[in-house]
């Protein structure tokens, strides 16, 4: 019996990189996946059914259960076909694993609005759609006297909790993850769902143009997307059902639990002498802990 056994999940983006292994070790460990992806490139152009059903071959040939799915989850249209496929197909939906993305980096003075609306499309409603129709669906279990273990986990970024030089647009769709994550957790807690993120780094597709390509051996071993899945089966397991509202670090073989925001120094009652406060601003700025960097330490 492993970890996850019979429970029906659903990953997006599951074609490739971190998404098929969360799909390969769900299936592993005993659940039934829907395998969820449009085939495309890393910038969301173009799509093929083909990354999604090696994936699902590949789990049935080791004795596993899953099906493809090729809906766009960045339109509700499509996330609710998704969500629907997993509760025809096997009669009930337990985990919600939002994995899908494109990057479309770019500098802030020379980003487009197609750029901008692309990578918030996917990634923020492309979280949203999938959830929203999953939590209506455990709602009306509840409602109907079921008991539901149900999970959403989500996936933000390093770039969205800590920030990234060129990805304005992806880090502002990955930190809007963070925070969805929080407040959804908050909000289905009373139907029996827990919802969590996680912030990956690891060698990918999407991340080859940002240095990692050029890592040496042991370094892509460290990096390798394999090592994501396991805090994301376990997660999507029952034994998690104690666990909500989080956003893990998940570096390589590395695991953390981020930290977010917290008030800092404050100034109870500050000047509305416009002079001054320039004193009292620098003194708070002094006073709080500087911003992360991108492995998440105190900047230098």
């Amino acid at each position: 019996m492993g970890i996850c056994e019979d429970r029906v999940c659903i990953v997006t983006g599951a074609g490739r990189g971190i998404g098929r292994e969360h799909a390969l070790m769900l299936a592993a460990e005993g659940a039934k996946v829907v395998v969820n992806d449009l085939g495309a490139a890393v910038d969301g152009s173009g799509g093929s059914e083909g990354p999604a059903h090696d994936v699902v071959a590949e789990i049935e040939a080791s004795g596993g259960t899953a099906v493809v799915n090729g809906d766009d989850i960045s339109t509700w249209e499509g996330s609710e076909r998704l969500v629907r496929q997993a509760i025809d197909r096997f009669g009930r939906l337990d985990v919600v694993i939002n994995n899908a993305g494109i990057l479309r980096d770019r500098m802030l003075t020379n980003m487009t609005e197609a750029e901008w609306d692309a990578v918030i499309q996917v990634h923020l409603k492309g979280t949203f759609g999938p959830s929203r129709h999953a939590a209506a669906y455990w709602r009306e279990q509840v409602k109907a006297g079921e008991t539901v273990d149900g999970r959403i986990i989500n996936t933000s970024s390093p770039s969205g909790i800590y920030g990234n030089v060129g990805q304005t647009n992806y880090g502002a769709a990955k930190a809007g993850i963070a925070a969805f994550t929080i407040i959804a957790a908050k909000e289905l807690a009373r139907y029996g769902v827990t919802v969590n993120a996680i912030a990956p780094a690891a060698l990918t597709r999407m991340t080859e143009n940002l240095g990692m390509g050029q890592a040496d051996e042991m370094t892509k071993e460290m990096m390798a997307p394999r090592w994501i899945a396991p805090i994301v089966t376990w997660l999507a397991s029952s034994e998690s059902k104690d666990v909500t509202g989080r956003v893990f670090d998940v570096s390589g073989k590395a695991l953390s639990v981020a930290e977010g925001w917290h008030r800092g120094p404050t100034e109870e009652n500050p000047t509305d002498d416009l002079a001054a406060l320039g004193d009292v601003v620098r003194r708070l700025v002094s006073e709080a802990r500087p911003n992360a960097n991108m492995l998440g330490f105190d900047e230098a």
